[in-house]
Parts: C-alpha cells; structure tokens; sequence
C-alpha cells in the first residue's frame, strides 16, 4: 500500500484560517513536522490546498 510522507516546510503564518486548519488536520503544527497518510482522493486533496506549504514524497509501506 501507497502512503505519503508529509512535512511542514513553510510557516501558515499570513496564510488563511482554512489552510491552517487543513494542515491540523494532517497533523502537522510546526514547521519540519512530519505525518504520514495512506495515498486517498481525500488526502491528496487536502494537500493541493496547502501545496506550497508542504513537501510530499510517496512510501511503500505495509498495512497494518
């Protein structure tokens, strides 16, 4: 299974509420924070919101 590696690479300040609550939500709160999410239409959405702020690369990783 796909997942993504996700980090905070710039800082949500200056930045609207709704992209600084998108990045909450993958669960990122400072900056080099790193989440990791399985590879969703949902997800990979939430991250077109915020892509300047972040940087994605895939995994492999088993499920667990």
């Amino acid at each position: 299974m796909r997942w993504l590696r996700i980090t905070l690479t710039k800082s949500p300040i200056g930045y609207s509420q709704r992209q600084r609550r998108t990045l909450r939500t993958l669960g990122l709160r400072h900056l080099n924070d790193v989440a990791e999410w399985p590879d969703t239409p949902v997800v990979r959405g939430m991250i077109a919101k915020v892509s300047h702020l972040v940087h994605v690369e895939e995994v492999e990783r088993e499920a667990s």
